[in-house]
């Protein structure tokens, strides 16, 4: 790959740097071995590492139910999604590597908290209809934001998001099947159904980001097409497809300012506590502690397959150069 490794300055560097955004402009997909600006390529390292973080540290409050799903039905569903958010994280951490930086560096960066995951999973999920708010909502959510991103300007990445769009629909279907029940349920099944929404509605709001008028990213981001829409407007498309669906289920959003506004034709809500989504980015949340404790325990246990894995590579390219030698 190559890139610009200082700020554009001179006529070469501007032509360079005009053409790169030309490129972009027409709709052209960059890919690994081609030119582009260091911001562009630290930009999507950032954007990559996380969703993959997010990925891979999504999976524990998830995990945490398989043991106690109600029936074995649900725990082959609970299984498979989790596998899926395991196979999203290696498909991005792959993406992450064309852009010369390695898996090992993103988890230190992880780990040391030099780079973030999606703030919802710092949430505990404490009852299996919390397994039900996560699909249908989180997911929803990724949803949202994640269909746009298979027409990323960076190839290896929209081509990483079209399969991962479709298996999140699944996840997304899968959690909203679990709400059916719970809220078409007992008075017990649908109260737990109920208690999920209302912990889970504005944790959900906050993975779209900050607003926008805090954003830094977001401007450069959609102008080099590795994003296509603003935070708040990500939000309010969530908001407006979704309150329809809480009303099928016959739950509220625990939102009293919620109202559907005539003249815009979409609904006006609240913002989520931005004081505690940001408490939450930097360390604050619920469940920080026990996440990257859990990936750290993992990384640290994982060290003799990953040894034994290199042991192998070394052996095997070995006797290629024997081989190739005789």
């Amino acid at each position: 790959m190559r890139t610009s490794t200082v700020s554009p300055s001179g006529d070469e560097d501007d032509r360079r740097v005009r053409a790169f955004q030309a490129r972009i402009d027409a709709g052209e997909k960059i890919e690994p071995a081609d030119w582009m600006p260091e911001d562009y390529r630290r930009t999507l390292i950032r954007q990559i590492g996380q969703h993959a973080h997010s990925e891979i540290v999504g999976q524990l409050p998830e995990g945490n139910w398989i043991n106690r799903a109600p029936t074995l039905e649900r725990k082959a569903i609970l299984l498979a999604k989790v596998q899926d958010e395991a196979g999203h994280g290696l498909y991005l951490y792959c993406a992450a590597e064309t852009l010369g930086v390695s898996r090992d560096e993103l988890t230190a960066q992880l780990l040391d908290e030099r780079m973030k995951y999606s703030s919802i999973f710092n949430y505990p999920t404490l009852s299996w209809a919390d397994i039900g708010a996560i699909g249908w909502l989180v997911d929803g959510a990724a949803i949202m934001n994640q269909v746009p991103l298979q027409r990323c300007s960076y190839g290896p990445y929209a081509r990483a998001m079209v399969r991962i769009c479709k298996e999140e629909s699944f996840h997304q279907r899968q959690g909203f099947d679990i709400m059916i029940k719970m809220a078409k349920g007992s008075d017990a099944q649908r109260r737990m159904a109920q208690d999920a929404l209302d912990r889970f509605w504005y944790p959900t709001l906050m993975m779209f980001g900050p607003p926008d008028r805090d954003s830094v990213h977001s401007k450069r981001s959609i102008a080099w097409k590795i994003k296509f829409d603003t935070n708040d407007d990500l939000r309010r498309k969530f908001v407006d497809q979704t309150v329809p669906q809480a009303d099928f289920l016959g739950l509220k959003i625990p939102d009293p300012h919620l109202r559907w506004n005539e003249d815009e034709h979409r609904y006006d809500f609240s913002d989520p506590d931005w004081g505690e989504f940001f408490a939450v980015i930097k360390g604050d949340g619920p469940c920080n502690r026990e996440r990257l404790a859990a990936r750290r325990k993992a990384w640290e246990e994982g060290e003799w397959v990953r040894d034994a894995l290199l042991a192998h590579a070394r052996k095997s390219a070995a006797r290629r150069r024997q081989e190739k030698a005789a």
